[in-house]
């Protein structure tokens, strides 16, 4: 009878030691390929929306549909905003769409992913492609550079990679200015190289710690 009290609690205890070893195994494997996996995030995201014009000038207008559709609430999608390809230009002003697209409301130009004179629209803005374009571009040059950089200071951070893409957004926004394509694209990469600069090493260095202690003990005072 006392065996079969002992046994309930031992195969709790084993199902606990079972369930905690899955997850420090799990944790890890994130911790061996956590920069890996956010490279591969990166290339997919910024990936994709080039698929969708190049669906469109293929004819299979329903998956280039689908992946404007994914990004719709992700970035605004503005065409004179966005990379083009397969038309004249790589780019085009407001006053370079087709008129009826032009006189439409930012919602309603939102929808429109181009034409045969125009060619078709990358389904994210120029700004966001520079700035998870440069985020996988440095995750490559960590990973290269055996995941170490000098950390960067929080005041350089935001002095030279946040500032500039908030003053060519905001002053844009409140209508004082036009910003340009090259702006765009260079203020993104700016925010997304430093991003990357500002929290990889310090990320690195927290999963070091918690790979070499993984049980988080602290050991005796």
């Amino acid at each position: 009878m006392s065996d079969k009290v002992e046994a309930g609690p031992r195969a709790a205890a084993s199902s606990t030691d079972r369930f905690a070893q899955a997850v420090e195994r799990w944790v890890q494997f994130v911790a061996r390929h956590w920069l890996a996996a956010l490279n591969v995030l990166f290339l997919v995201y910024v990936g994709m929306p080039f698929l969708a014009p190049v669906f469109m000038q293929a004819g299979a207008t329903a998956p280039a549909r689908v992946i404007y559709l994914i990004y719709t609430p992700l970035c605004h999608q503005l065409p004179e905003r966005s990379y083009f390809l397969f038309g004249e230009s790589r780019v085009y002003g407001l006053s370079d769409l087709p008129p009826e697209v032009a006189a439409e409301g930012a919602l309603e130009r939102r929808s429109y992913t181009g034409d045969d004179a125009h060619g078709y629209k990358v389904a994210m803005c120029e700004r966001d492609l520079a700035i998870y374009g440069s985020m996988f571009v440095m995750g490559v040059v960590f990973a290269l550079r055996n995941r170490r950089l000098p950390p960067l200071a929080l005041k350089w951070y935001l002095i030279f990679f946040v500032a500039p893409m908030g003053v060519d957004g905001v002053t844009q926004l409140m209508g004082l200015r036009s910003s340009t394509w090259q702006l765009r694209t260079l203020t993104g990469a700016l925010f997304g190289i430093g991003t990357v600069w500002f929290v990889y090493p310090y990320l690195a260095q927290v999963i070091a710690d918690m790979r070499l202690n993984p049980s988080g003990d602290k050991g005796a005072g």
